[in-house]
């Protein structure tokens, strides 16, 4: 009798134990001129977690070397990446993982200038998101499965606060994915094609300023008067 508690209390235990651990890993792109990158593992097993701090391969410059390198091998090189090496990537209280990186380059991030709108059109091309990264020896996360679904089937959010694609995967047996790219605030007509994310934006100021007749005729006027005392001075 005694035997056949003490098993059904183990078996309690263990069903506890494995609904209670259910990870998550939230990966938001927020674009700009570049495009902000954030990884958050959450709610990982321990056994994994402590593998993962322990596993030298793995650490703050993994995932961005590993996008870059994806991205090379499709002859993709005008992309790099750059990231505070300082940063803490762990956190033993929470047992969860926080990488934080910006990838740069016209092969992700590249516009054309509308002089007859007097706008910047952006295309970003989110391939990218697309990698397999070990965390440990024997365990590794395969972002090419979770969000292989093309972004212009994605959930697209319209609001006063936020203009963003979003995809979530909830049918995985033990672990949900979700990935968000975030657009300028200012970015009008936004659409996507596939996995190209394109949308329009007000110029900056030098593309006023370049394409602006004023800047013309502010040369010309600087010409003459340079020429003008040239020759004062020369009398």
């Amino acid at each position: 009798m005694k035997k056949l508690v003490a098993t059904h209390l183990l078996f309690i235990l263990f069903v506890t134990l494995v609904t209670a651990v259910h990870a998550s890993v939230t990966m938001q792109a927020t674009i700009d001129q570049d495009i902000h990158v954030i990884f958050i593992f959450e709610n990982i097993n321990f056994t994994i977690y402590n593998e993962t701090r322990q596993n030298e391969q793995f650490n703050v410059t993994t995932i961005p070397k590993t996008i870059t390198n994806n991205l090379e091998q499709q002859n993709l090189t005008r992309v790099t990446w750059r990231c505070n090496l300082e940063q803490e990537i762990f956190d033993d209280q929470t047992k969860s993982i926080r990488v934080e990186f910006y990838l740069i380059g016209s092969d992700i991030v590249s516009f054309t200038f509308n002089k007859t709108t007097m706008t910047r059109i952006y295309q970003i091309r989110t391939e990218w998101r697309r990698f397999h990264v070990n965390l440990t020896q024997t365990f590794s996360l395969d972002f090419a499965q979770y969000f292989n679904t093309p972004v212009a089937t994605w959930n697209y959010t319209d609001s006063n606060s936020e203009k963003a694609y979003h995809y979530e995967r909830t049918d995985l047996e033990w672990f949900n994915a979700s990935c968000k790219f975030v657009l300028p605030p200012t970015a009008t007509n936004v659409h996507a094609e596939g996995d190209t994310i394109i949308f329009e934006v007000p110029p900056p100021l030098e593309d006023i300023l370049l394409n602006s007749p004023f800047l013309i005729l502010a040369a010309l006027i600087i010409v003459i008067i340079v020429a003008f005392l040239y020759r004062k001075l020369r009398r």
